[in-house]
């Protein structure tokens, strides 16, 4: 059973428009971006797993993959089943998936690793996905930033919230978040992740050669994203910079998405 206040939330909070958002479409294109460099081609076969409404999904299916996407929340899978191309969309968990052994080319991890915040749950979730995937299929796994609490606080004026200011302390201390304030704008249960953390733990659930991407970077605090990623030439040189900046050990900790690259050996 997912943490109840994660179920909670998101049967309330509008998911399906989150990506539709310019912080959104930013995530959702350095997303799709490292995606295609890691991949591999079409027409393989790509779970989404924890892959909430299908964005992921679609994207991929409309080039060419098989895609199949499992999530927890009900209203997900129904949204996901009215997308165009996705293969199947199953309520499920991570933790136990309803598929048979060595049969993904590849599997997306889009948000079962920071909302399964007790470590062996992970692991459990990697030890899923490492037995569906086929030897020699690519894991993507993303995480949410140790740090992010903190810059997304300073950056949106949360940082100045009594309710807040402990949620944020513990989150710096732990990687565990706990919204305890009653307000949904502090997000819901999770874990955030070092980056040295996100790459240990997907080595100790058998996969090889992790490699760790900033998914944003420091970029998405910045004031004037919104108004930058509307700007067609703008918002291509800030990609190009982000690209050249994604695997540098000493940014990694100011993204707010990590993604993890590794393989089943």
């Amino acid at each position: 059973m997912l943490d109840p206040a994660v179920l909670e939330f998101y049967d309330l909070y509008d998911e399906d428009s989150r990506l539709r958002t310019p912080a959104g479409q930013f995530e959702f294109a350095r997303t799709l971006d490292i995606l295609a460099r890691h991949l591999p081609p079409p027409p393989a076969r790509i779970l989404d797993i924890g892959g909430a409404t299908g964005p992921y999904s679609e994207a991929l299916a409309a080039q060419g993959y098989e895609t199949h996407l499992l999530d927890p929340i009900a209203h997900h899978i129904d949204v996901a089943r009215s997308r165009t191309g996705i293969a199947s969309a199953t309520q499920g968990d991570a933790r136990r998936l309803p598929w048979s052994g060595s049969q993904a080319d590849a599997i997306l991890l889009m948000g079962p690793l920071y909302h399964l915040a007790d470590p062996a749950a992970r692991q459990a979730a990697l030890l899923e996905a490492r037995r569906v995937l086929k030897r020699g299929g690519i894991l993507a796994a993303a995480a949410i930033g140790r740090f992010t609490a903190f810059l997304d606080g300073l950056n949106r004026g949360f940082i100045d919230d009594p309710l807040f200011q402990p949620i944020l302390l513990r989150t710096i201390d732990s990687g565990i978040h706990e919204n305890d304030s009653g307000d949904p704008s502090y997000f819901t249960s999770a874990h955030y992740h070092l980056p040295e953390e996100l790459r240990a733990e997907i080595q100790r659930g058998g996969f090889v050669n992790p490699t760790i991407f900033a998914v944003e970077g420091p970029a998405y605090i910045a004031p004037d994203l919104e108004a930058r990623w509307r700007d067609p030439a703008r918002r291509a040189f800030l990609l190009e910079v982000l690209r050249r900046l994604e695997r540098e050990e000493t940014l990694l900790g100011a993204s707010q998405h990590l993604l993890a690259i590794a393989r089943k050996p």
